[in-house]
């Protein structure tokens, strides 16, 4: 029996967040969003809270990650860090995507750190807010192809090699960079490494005017000979055919079902505004009718809400498999594929349901339309996250199945 209800250790997590969303962010919401590339300074001290959240162990609704352990033993089911980040990040996007992704040391680098991170580097990074950086200019979604490079000189690596549409990457402290140690190798030789702001030949190149989630900056890095120490490279400096690409596409399985719940999140926010828009305008909303027996505006209501609870449970799968040391690669590209093509879809015919009141800025519709898109988008395309899925589905390798 699959018991759907949030668990309890987790409740108190839960209307902290919906509480923070609710006072900090949806107030804030229009104010960023017109004030693009603003630091909102209202975050600072909700970010402090997240901190002691999570050194409490209670989990916060930020970045957070899967540590193996050496034994990997089965101490039955259990509730933990991403349940909880995922259960989180769904509240605090009730109230704003961009904010979230605003949040200081809540960034994607800090999953990646969190989850591949030796002992030594969790304590040296500690408090850091980390950016990603994969996309490049020749390449978007296949990560496979990423051009930059690594060399190795003495104790250090020399990275250079441009990155574009890196979230936070001007505000964060450091930027996990993938780069790769020898392109003739293919994907086994790429590897992230953390480079720290203030590093000569780490250069911020600019910042994108977006769509939508405007209040999170958008950057595009240069990195043209810069050292790092490489007791910054994560995880095996080896070159392992079989497993080295893997070992940094784990990361992935952690934070994709996190983007999956900043689309729950956003789709949420629509159907309960657009709801109340349609209760307003006599529109009655019957759950013991079919949706073919009530008004169109009623049925297709009806058929979004099915639309949300697919992706909110299919999100919450991939968490929970997670904490519980269990593969879920093919769970998480799921989740991630249906909440990223849900939220687009549903926030987009709220707009419509909602007319002409949907589509100014007398309301958020039109913002959480725009927000939404680009959870379809990144972390990889809902063209890549269904190829992930065929292969997984069918047994095939990248090379078998393109």
């Amino acid at each position: 029996m699959i018991n759907l209800e949030i668990p309890k250790k987790a409740k108190a997590l839960v209307n902290q967040a919906h509480q923070a969303a609710a006072e900090v962010f949806r107030p804030n919401s229009r104010k960023y969003d017109r004030a693009e590339h603003a630091y909102p300074t209202e975050l600072d001290m909700l970010a402090s809270l997240l901190d002691g959240l999570n050194s409490s162990g209670e989990g916060g609704a930020g970045a957070s990650g899967v540590r193996k352990d050496d034994n990997n033993e089965d101490k039955g089911n259990r509730n933990g860090g991403n349940l909880s980040t995922v259960l989180g990040a769904i509240e605090m996007c009730w109230g704003d995507v961009a904010l979230l992704l605003s949040m200081p040391r809540q960034g994607l680098g800090n999953a990646a750190i969190a989850s591949v991170a030796n002992d030594e580097q969790l304590e040296r990074f500690k408090g850091k807010w980390a950016a990603m950086a994969i996309t490049e200019p020749s390449f978007g979604s296949d990560s496979a192809a990423v051009s930059a490079t690594a060399e190795l000189d003495g104790d250090e690596y020399i990275i250079n090699g441009e990155k574009i549409f890196v979230t936070a990457g001007e505000r964060a402290d450091c930027v996990v960079v993938w780069a790769t140690l020898d392109k003739s190798k293919g994907r086994a030789a790429i590897k992230s490494f953390v480079v720290e702001k203030g590093t000569p030949g780490f250069e911020v190149v600019r910042l994108e005017h977006k769509l939508g989630i405007r209040a999170s900056d958008t950057a595009v890095l240069r990195f043209e000979n810069c050292r790092v120490p490489k007791e910054n490279l994560l995880g095996s400096p080896e070159v392992d055919t079989k497993t080295g690409f893997a070992g940094v596409m784990q990361t992935f399985d952690n934070t994709r079902p996190m983007v999956a719940a900043m689309a729950v999140g956003v789709a949420r926010a629509a159907l309960e505004e657009t709801r109340r828009v349609l209760e307003d305008a006599g529109v009655d909303i019957d759950y013991d009718k079919p949706a073919n027996a009530q008004s169109a505006a009623a049925a297709t209501f009806l058929q979004l809400e099915a639309d949300y609870e697919a992706a909110y449970l299919l999100t919450l799968e991939s968490a929970w498999m997670a904490d519980n040391r269990k593969p879920n690669s093919l769970q998480a590209s799921m989740a991630k594929a249906k909440a990223g093509r849900s939220g687009v879809d549903i926030t987009l015919r709220c707009v419509e349901l909602a007319g002409a009141y949907g589509y100014t800025e007398e309301s958020l519709l039109e913002k959480w339309s725009r927000d939404a898109k680009i959870l379809d988008i990144f972390e990889g395309t809902q063209q890549i996250q269904q190829l992930i899925i065929a292969r997984r589905l069918l047994g095939k390798s990248s090379a078998e199945l393109k």
